[in-house]
C-alpha cells in the first residue's frame, strides 16, 4: 500500500526531548541509601527510569524516577530507560564533576551496544540517561542535573511530508494487533509490514534484513516505537537512537516510514482548549523520515552526543528540590535524629548495629535526676521505646537538676514524675514510644499491712509484666532496698539490668550478669549483681533520716557522668555478640579492641569526682547473694508473691533463704586464738 503524503519542502525533523519527572520517593530512597550504603562512596550507580505512552498532546515526554529506580524495576505497561547515577558528597564536588565527559561516556555505551549488536537483541539499550546529584541531608535539599544522550548525524534528518494519522493508515483492529503478549502491551521498538494478503506482520528490530526482503516503495517496511511525546509533528526522544541504529547497523539511508505509536487523546487540527483533544484509544502518526545519505560509520568513533535537560529559560544548569518544608515534621525529626548515628558508620564504625539499639525496649525505674538524664541519652542512641516507673511527684527543687521537668510541673502539688517525664520525652522527640507508670516499688524491710496486700500484689504483677516486656531495666532509684525487687525480676526473667547509684562525689554504675538459671556460655564466671558484694540484706534505710539524708545531695555534674556511663555500658553490651553474658573487659590496653564494636565492656564503673577518676571493677556472682542467687530465684519462681511478702514482712527471712544467717552464725562461733603478749 502506498501512503499518499502531500508534497512539501523538506524540513528538519525536530524531536521532543525528555523532561525529568522525579517522584519524592526517589529522593527519600536516595537519602536512605546515602546514609546506609553509599556513605562516602561516589561510585557510579546503575538505576532505571521509565516512560509511558503519550496520552495527551499537551504533555511532554517524561522520564519518571521512583523509589524502585534503585531496584531496576519498572511498572506494568512502562518502558525502561537505563541510567547511571553520580552522587557526590559535597556541593563543591557536584559542581566540579567532569559532567561533559561523563555524559559522553554514557553515549559511548549506546554506540558500543549498537556496534556489538546488543542493541539489536535488546533495543531498550538505546535509551539511557545520566543523573548527577548532591543530597544535602541536613536541609533535605537535592541538587541535580539530567542528561539524555542521543547520537547525532553529521547531516540533518528531515521530514518529507506532513504526518499522517495512524487511523488513516490502519484500522483499529490492526492498531490493536500491535500489542503483544498477555500484558496487552505495545513493544518499545518494532517492525511492521503489510503482507501480500493484506494482513499485518510484526517483527523485532533485529529482523530488519528479513523484513526488508521483497518490499518496495509501495509496500515499505515501517519501523515503530512507543512514543512518549504528545505532539504529532515532533516524535519523542527515543526515536533518535533508533534511527542511529538503522543507519549504522543496517546502512539505511533515504526514506524511512516511522510509526509513532501513542494512546489516549489526539489533537484536533485548528482546535484549542479542552476541545483540542478527544478519546480515540490507540493513536499516533506515520512519519516519512529522510535519513542522511551518508550512514553513520560503524567502525568509527561514537557520534557527537546531545541531550542535556534544559530549564524554562532554555539553559543547561542544575536544578534544586527542597523537601524540608514539605516533609511531615515527625518524619523529619526521625530522619534528622538518625542522621548523626548513621554517620558513625561511614568512617568510624561500619559494623555498628543501629537497628539493635533502636529496637531495644528500656524500662527506667526511677524518674529523678538519673532517670531524666538516662532517658535523654537513650534518645541520642536512637532508642525508641522508653517506659518510666516512679511514685513521686515533681517538687520545686527538681527542675534545675532533673532535666525533663519545668517550673509548671511543680504547681498544684506537682505532676506525677513518671507521667510528666513520658510527656516531656514525646515533646522532645514525638516518634518515641514513651509511657509513664505511677508505681511504688515494694521493698524488703518495709512491711505490708494486711489491708494493703491486694494492692501490693497488683503492683508486683504490673511491675513483673513491665520487666518481661522490656529488654533492659535501669535501676535508678535512690535507696538500696528499692533496687532489690527489680534485680530479682531481671535475674528471674534474664533481662539486662543496669544499676546506677550516687554519693556526694562518687558514683557506681554496673550491669548485672545473667540469671542463675541461664546456661552460661562465657569462659569467665557469671558476673554479679548490685547485691553480690554484700553479706547484709537490704533493710529500711529511710526511717530516722535527717533532712540532708532524705534528699539526694550530690555534686551537680555527677548524675550526668553516671547516667551517660550507664547508657554507654548498655550500648556496648547490645553490640557484643554474647549480649548479657559478655565477659568483663578490664585488662585490655587502650589500643586493643573489644569484642563489642564500641570497645571494651566493663562490669562496673566506680567514679570519684574528687579525684576526677573512674575505675573499672569486676565482681563475680555470689552463691549466697540476696537477690540473684539460685536459692532466691528458685524460691521466687516456686512461691511467687508469697515469697516476696515474706521478704517484705519477716525480718531475717531473706538471710535464712540465702544462707547468710548461717554464715553469720559461723563467723560468730569462730574460736579466735589470741597470742599472749611477749615482753619486749
Amino acid at each position: 500500500q502506498h501512503f499518499a503524503h502531500p508534497a512539501v519542502v523538506m524540513q528538519v525533523l525536530q524531536f521532543q526531548p525528555f523532561s525529568s519527572g522525579v517522584n519524592v520517593s526517589f529522593w527519600h530512597e536516595l537519602a536512605k541509601l546515602k546514609l546506609d550504603h553509599f556513605r562516602l562512596a561516589e561510585d557510579a550507580t546503575p538505576i532505571q527510569g521509565y516512560y509511558l505512552l503519550a496520552t495527551h498532546p499537551s504533555l511532554p515526554p517524561s522520564l519518571a524516577l521512583e523509589r524502585d529506580a534503585f531496584a531496576t524495576t519498572t511498572p506494568p505497561r512502562a518502558f525502561k530507560v537505563h541510567g547511571t547515577l553520580h552522587n557526590t558528597n559535597t556541593i563543591e564536588s557536584f559542581k566540579q564533576l567532569p559532567k561533559t565527559q561523563m555524559f559522553a561516556d554514557e553515549a559511548d555505551k549506546i554506540w558500543s551496544d549498537i556496534q556489538s549488536g546488543a542493541a539489536e537483541k535488546d533495543p531498550s539499550l538505546l535509551n539511557r540517561f545520566v543523573l548527577f546529584t548532591f543530597a544535602d541531608l541536613k536541609s533535605y535539599k537535592y541538587h541535580y542535573l539530567f542528561g539524555f544522550p542521543a547520537l547525532s548525524f553529521d547531516d540533518a534528518i528531515t521530514i518529507a511530508a506532513p504526518p499522517l494519522p495512524l487511523t488513516s493508515v490502519f484500522s483499529q483492529t490492526e492498531l490493536q494487533s500491535f500489542r503483544l503478549g498477555d500484558e496487552d502491551h505495545v513493544p518499545q521498538y518494532f517492525l511492521v509490514k503489510r503482507k501480500q494478503d493484506g494482513t499485518i506482520s510484526l517483527g523485532h528490530i533485529s529482523e530488519w534484513q528479513q523484513f526488508s526482503q521483497g518490499t518496495d516503495a509501495a509496500n515499505p517496511v515501517m519501523v515503530g516505537f512507543a512514543d512518549p511525546g504528545g505532539l504529532d509533528t515532533h516524535p519523542g526522544w527515543p526515536l533518535r537512537n533508533l534511527l542511529a541504529l538503522l543507519s549504522a547497523r543496517f546502512g539505511v539511508v533515504g526514506e524511512v516510514n516511522v510509526i509513532c505509536y501513542k494512546e489516549g487523546r489526539t489533537a484536533q487540527p485548528g482546535a484549542a482548549g479542552p476541545s483540542a483533544a478527544s478519546e480515540t484509544g490507540p493513536r499516533g502518526t506515520l512519519l516519512r523520515v529522510h535519513l542522511p545519505e551518508r550512514p553513520l560509520n560503524m567502525a568509527g568513533p561514537s557520534p557527537k552526543p546531545l541531550g542535556w535537560e534544559r530549564d524554562q529559560a532554555n539553559k543547561i544548569q542544575p536544578r534544586q528540590v527542597d523537601l524540608g518544608a514539605t516533609m511531615d515534621p515527625q518524619r523529619l525529626a526521625v530522619t534528622s535524629v538518625d542522621l548523626n548515628l548513621k554517620l558513625m558508620r561511614w568512617r568510624i564504625m561500619p559494623n555498628l548495629d543501629l537497628d539493635a539499639l533502636s529496637s531495644t525496649r528500656c524500662l527506667l525505674i526511677g524518674a529523678g535526676t538519673l532517670g531524666c538524664n538516662v532517658a535523654r541519652c537513650l534518645l541520642s542512641w536512637g532508642v525508641r521505646t522508653i517506659t518510666f516507673v516512679d511514685c513521686t511527684k515533681v517538687s520545686f527543687s527538681n527542675p534545675v537538676r532533673q532535666t525533663l521537668y519545668e517550673f509548671e510541673d511543680c504547681l498544684d502539688g506537682g505532676k506525677p514524675k513518671a507521667i510528666a517525664a513520658a510527656e516531656k520525652l514525646k515533646k522532645i522527640f514525638p516518634a518515641v514510644l514513651s509511657e509513664g507508670r505511677q508505681l511504688f516499688v515494694p521493698m524488703p524491710g518495709h512491711q505490708v499491712p494486711e489491708a494493703e496486700v491486694a494492692g501490693v500484689k497488683k503492683t508486683i504483677a504490673e511491675l513483673t509484666d513491665l520487666v518481661k516486656s522490656h529488654d533492659v531495666v535501669f535501676n535508678l532509684t535512690d535507696s538500696r532496698e528499692s533496687r532489690w525487687l527489680p534485680t530479682v525480676l531481671c535475674a528471674a526473667y534474664d533481662k539486662l539490668a543496669i544499676t546506677a547509684g550516687l554519693g556526694f562525689d562518687t558514683y557506681v554504675v554496673m550491669r548485672h550478669g545473667a540469671g542463675p538459671d541461664v546456661p552460661h556460655t562465657g569462659t569467665s564466671p557469671r558476673l554479679g549483681c548490685y547485691f553480690c558484694n554484700d553479706v547484709v540484706v537490704p533493710q529500711d534505710s529511710m526511717k530516722d533520716r535527717t533532712l540532708d539524708q532524705q534528699c539526694t545531695v550530690t555534686r551537680p555534674g555527677l548524675s550526668f557522668l553516671a547516667s551517660a556511663m550507664a547508657v554507654e555500658i548498655m550500648a556496648s553490651v547490645i553490640q557484643h555478640p554474647l549480649r548479657i553474658q559478655a565477659p568483663a573487659d578490664t585488662d585490655k590496653a587502650l589500643s586493643e579492641p573489644g569484642a563489642s564494636v564500641l570497645g571494651v565492656v566493663p562490669h562496673q564503673m566506680r567514679g570519684f569526682l574528687s579525684h576526677f577518676q573512674s575505675l573499672p571493677i569486676v565482681g563475680h556472682a555470689y552463691n549466697r547473694c540476696c537477690a540473684c542467687s539460685s536459692s532466691v530465684i528458685n524460691e521466687y519462681k516456686t512461691r511467687g508473691d508469697g515469697f516476696l511478702l515474706d521478704v517484705f514482712n519477716t525480718p531475717g527471712y531473706l538471710e535464712k533463704v540465702t544462707g547468710l544467717a548461717e554464715l553469720s552464725n559461723e563467723s560468730c562461733e569462730i574460736d579466735w586464738e589470741v597470742a599472749e603478749e611477749d615482753d619486749f
